[in-house]
């Protein structure tokens, strides 16, 4: 989708409401492809270990791969060996599945996997087939239960619980299915999930959570520096090609630096010259966008490393369902 019409998402103006039809299409068929994997028209296929689903309804960035991260942290904390699998958007791999790693080429099997290889130290393997994916991750690995991320809509693969990750600023937009509006499936859908995170200001029945900055690193080298050393400088050049921008901006802001903007496309495949800036200013980006850049990475270069945070009920929740549903396995 353009920009231009993303733009109209957040917002009930003249082009949404020419489009309603076609919004109305799309939900209805939706609506009719998560019935029939329920009524088993549709096979889901279930794996011999649990798996936890992190999605979003909507369309754009949300925080899915920090609450990936975390979730993965709090898994292994508890005596799980967790994997994650994942599409790979944007990957241009000759084959699928594909395992990922640190040191993976993005280019290959996308920005995010990378990211989440590199933060959790977990197995990865990515491929459009979700299912097929996994499969080759739980024979390569000793894993003992899957998160799978960006995975809400793909039900094929059976999920034993749902994260639905929300933008707390944006929220649902206008309300309406694409391509009127940012919806992937209709909002009723946030009731059948198990937990509904909110990246921002939760209202009631919702889980907060907070990105918060850990440091800034050099990718040319891995030098690390406090954010708020770059206070004191002249304005930085702050880039970022991910789903909302603006929040990076003025996280930045908010630590205490100026900062001259540089907006992406999400998912963005970025080149030399994209970040060639006509002076020696400290340059900032996100972790997605550095995975990308490190090939070419000069001095100037720096990923902001952040973390999600969420109040411990959270993960003792997940942990109890998690704990639930193997006595129940047992007792089957």
């Amino acid at each position: 989708m353009s920009a231009g019409l993303a733009a109209h998402w957040y917002r009930d103006g003249w082009l949404s409401r020419v489009l309603q039809p076609l919004a109305w299409l799309y939900c209805a068929v939706m609506t009719l492809r998560r019935a029939l994997y329920r009524a088993g028209v549709l096979k889901s296929v279930r794996l011999p270990v649990p798996v936890i689903v992190v999605g979003n309804l909507t369309v754009g960035g949300t925080g899915k791969t920090p609450l990936t991260i975390w979730l993965c942290e709090r898994l292994r904390a508890a005596g799980f060996r967790p994997g994650v699998v994942a599409r790979g958007y944007g990957g241009r791999a000759a084959h699928w599945p594909q395992p990922v790693s640190a040191g993976s080429d993005p280019a290959q099997v996308g920005d995010e996997p990378v990211l989440i290889a590199r933060r959790s130290g977990c197995p990865v393997c990515v491929g459009p087939d979700r299912v097929a994916a996994a499969r080759a991750l739980l024979a390569a690995q000793d894993c003992d239960i899957i998160v799978s991320d960006d995975g809400l809509q793909h039900y094929r693969l059976a999920r034993d619980l749902e994260i639905a990750v929300l933008d707390g600023e944006r929220r649902y937009g206008n309300g309406r299915c694409l391509p009127a509006g940012p919806l992937r499936e209709p909002r009723s859908r946030v009731r059948q999930v198990d937990i509904q995170v909110v990246q921002g200001e939760a209202r009631a029945g919702e889980a907060g959570m907070a990105l918060a900055v850990i440091e800034a690193y050099r990718l040319a080298d891995g030098r690390r520096r406090p954010l708020s050393e770059f206070a004191a400088e002249a304005p930085v050049h702050a880039v970022a090609g991910i789903g909302h921008p603006s929040r990076f901006f003025r996280m930045l802001r908010d630590a205490g630096l100026s900062v001259e903007e540089h907006a992406f496309p999400d998912h963005h495949p970025y080149r030399p010259g994209d970040l060639d800036f006509p002076d020696r200013r400290p340059v900032l980006m996100t972790e997605k966008d550095g995975v990308k850049c490190r090939r070419f990475a000069d001095a100037r270069m720096w990923a902001v490393a952040v973390e999600a945070r969420l109040a411990p009920a959270v993960a003792d929740a997940l942990l109890s369902r998690l704990e639930r549903d193997k006595r129940g396995q047992k007792t089957a």
